[in-house]
Formats: structure tokens, C-alpha cells, sequence
């Protein structure tokens, strides 16, 4: 068993792919099902990295280049599903009559760990303008369940906090990797957003680098700390709770909440009350807890408009740092029942968001649904 700071993670069953790539399966049963054996034919992996990275010299950002991605599998058939599982292994990247959570290395990665020593570390930037490295990093797929109809809002909570846990200890392996200074787990849902494989996924990538995004969230909160003394995502979560408005659940373990500069037509974010940097440091309540809150946030989205609703599921987690907090981010491009909000001009020119719905519209949109969502899982 991985001993995390906050709860013992369960410990996968590790597997070797026909190429060679690595997959773990997670699961809680005390005979938990047995994995399959891969019998497909793979031209041999390459030996050096398929991808490689630039630095664009104007905002000193790395851009992957990933050419090879453009061959990836795309909105098989049903009976052709590689995320089901397929007992003859002969069809599917998950091998076997069946699986709680699946994990294994993108067959079409945008980083990959090929032929990279384990002291890997990005050229410094000096005045050079074409900066190139090799595409260090690892790009994992997270199966939720091994049905292929449904989503991710429709697991039980036992299920989800089994993914929670899966999610815990690939960041703490990942991170523990040399090279690697980002482990970013999401989940992309809907044809909307740009999903291609129908089956319950998600994705974790452990980057070289650390993105803007985060590196604009550390930033953000040691100049707010410096200026107050205070912790900034600490101080968000008790602005909320004050306000009350935006707040859509508030358990003992578990707030979520629209933010207060909300960016999105449907947006929550959903913070641990306790601090914490990343999900493994959650404790069994804790995590028991956020199972349940994700995925009431996800039966709201769905009831919002009485359709699945495309999403993004985003999960900040940082190192131990007192800046940052482990918080997750959801949000949709649906901005009504039948539109689409699109990033145009100012949106994806200049990052500039024009948003067409109030946070506190979004909030009170969303508490509306949740009575009938409670009542569901109080019958369940």
C-alpha cells in the first residue's frame, strides 16, 4: 500500500502493455478482477521522444509538438471502443473480461519519458530564440468504469472516490519522477469540448514545466500574501462562505461555490475547507466527502438544461508551498439551453473574458436543480 500523508492509497495492479507501455488497475473488491493479457501486433515504440517542445520567446511559455497525435483514435464504433475492456486482447488497450478504474500510457502522447534520461531538465532560456527540447513527460488515460454508456456523474460515490484515489496516487508517483515539476489530472467531456472517445475517460499529464496557468495561480497568491500576510485561496473560501450568494454546497469537509469573477456560462469551483496542496494529502473523510460533493456539481451541470452538459474538470494541486491550494475547477461552453459560448476575439486573442451570465445567475441557476439531485441520492 502508497502511505500519502493524508490515507493509505490503494495499490494497483501493474501490467505491461503489448508495446510496452505500463497500466494499472484500481479497485477496492477483496478479489479485485483479473487484468488480460495484450495480444496485439505493435510496430516497436520509437527510441526517441515523438514529441518535442518549443519555447515561444515572447511569453517564455512551452508549446509540445506532437505531430504523431494527428493518427489518434477517432470516434470509433461502439463495438470498436478501446476503453472497454475485451477479454481476447486483441482489441482494446484495456485487456480483460472486466475493471473497476484502468490507468495506462497514452498510445498518442503529447510527452513522453522515451529515450530521456531520468536527469532530464529544460535548457535555460539565455537570448536564444528557437529554443527546442525533447517532449519530456507522461500523458496517462483514466478510465473511470468499464461501462461504455454513461458518465462520470452517473458512478456511485464509492466508484468515484476509488477514481479520487487512483487520481492520488499517480500524482504522487509522477511527481516523484525527476523531470517532472506538473501533475495535472482532468477530465474533457462531450463532442463539444473536442471529445473523440465516447467511453467515461479522463487524462493526466505530468509536464516538465510548470504551465501558466499554475505559475500565474503561485504568482497571484505570494503577491497577495506579501500585501496582506494572508493566504489567498484561504481568504477566498471565507469571502465566499461570507457572501453566501455564489455558495452551492458547504459540507464539513467541502465548499462549492461560483467564483466571484467566474469566467465561464457554467462555472463551480470546489475547494477542501481543510488546506491541502494535493489529493493524496486528503484523509478518508475528507476524500469520502469531495466523492460526494464532485459528484453532485456534475448531477447539477447535468440537470441544468435536462441534458448532459460538455464540460471541462480541472484539478489544481501544487507542492508544499504555502501559496497554493488543492481546488478543482468545472466549467462548460454551453451558455444556454441551445448556444454555445465560443472564445473569439478577446477571449482567445488576448485571454480577455467577456462572460453573458452573472456568477451569481450561475449559482442561483444551479441551486435551483439541487433539491431533485439530493432527493436522488438520498434514495440511492
Amino acid at each position: 500500500m502508497n502511505h500519502a500523508r493524508g490515507r493509505v492509497l490503494p495499490e494497483p495492479q501493474r501490467r505491461l502493455l503489448a508495446d510496452g507501455r505500463q497500466i494499472a488497475y484500481f479497485s477496492n473488491a477483496e478479489t479485485p478482477p483479473e487484468p488480460g493479457v495484450d495480444r496485439r501486433e505493435f510496430t516497436p515504440r520509437p527510441t526517441s521522444s515523438p514529441t518535442h517542445l518549443r519555447r515561444d520567446p515572447r511569453t517564455g511559455t512551452w508549446v509540445m509538438m506532437a505531430p504523431a497525435r494527428q493518427d489518434r483514435t477517432y470516434k470509433p464504433p461502439r463495438n470498436m471502443c478501446p476503453l472497454c475492456p475485451d477479454e481476447t486482447g486483441q482489441s482494446s488497450e484495456v485487456p480483460g473480461t472486466s475493471y473497476d478504474v484502468a490507468v495506462f500510457e497514452n498510445r498518442f502522447p503529447s510527452l513522453s519519458t522515451a529515450s530521456v534520461g531520468s536527469d532530464f531538465t529544460l535548457p535555460a532560456p539565455i537570448t536564444d530564440l528557437e529554443v527546442q527540447a525533447p517532449g519530456y513527460g507522461r500523458c496517462e488515460v483514466v478510465c473511470f468504469t468499464d461501462r461504455h454508456d454513461g458518465s462520470f456523474a452517473e458512478l456511485t460515490v464509492d466508484q468515484a472516490r476509488l477514481v479520487i484515489d487512483a487520481w492520488s496516487e499517480r500524482t504522487v508517483d509522477l511527481l516523484s519522477r525527476d523531470g517532472v515539476e506538473e501533475v495535472f489530472c482532468f477530465e474533457n467531456r462531450g463532442e463539444e469540448i473536442g471529445v473523440t472517445l465516447a467511453h467515461p475517460h479522463g487524462q493526466i499529464y505530468a509536464y516538465p514545466f510548470l504551465t501558466e496557468r499554475t505559475a500565474a495561480l503561485l504568482a497571484e497568491a505570494q503577491r497577495y500574501h506579501a500585501a496582506s500576510g494572508r493566504d489567498l485561496f484561504e481568504s477566498i473560501l471565507d469571502a465566499e462562505r461570507s457572501d453566501g450568494r455564489r455558495i452551492l454546497l458547504q459540507t464539513e469537509h467541502t465548499t462549492a461555490f461560483v467564483p466571484y469573477a467566474a469566467r465561464w456560462p457554467v462555472e463551480v469551483h470546489v475547494y477542501s475547507n481543510r488546506k491541502v496542496g494535493q489529493l493524496a494529502e486528503l484523509t478518508e473523510a475528507e476524500a469520502d466527502d469531495l466523492a460526494r460533493t464532485y459528484l453532485t456539481v456534475l448531477r447539477a451541470f447535468d440537470a441544468l438544461y435536462d441534458e448532459p452538459l460538455p464540460y471541462i474538470a480541472s484539478w489544481n494541486q501544487f507542492g508544499p508551498t504555502v501559496d497554493g491550494r488543492l481546488h478543482a475547477e468545472l466549467f462548460s461552453i454551453r451558455r444556454s439551453r441551445d448556444k454555445l459560448k465560443y472564445l473569439a476575439g478577446s477571449e482567445s486573442a488576448r485571454g480577455a473574458f467577456v462572460t453573458d451570465k452573472t456568477p451569481e445567475t450561475i449559482a442561483a441557476e444551479l441551486r435551483a436543480v439541487l433539491p431533485a439531485i439530493e432527493t436522488v441520492e438520498q434514495g440511492a
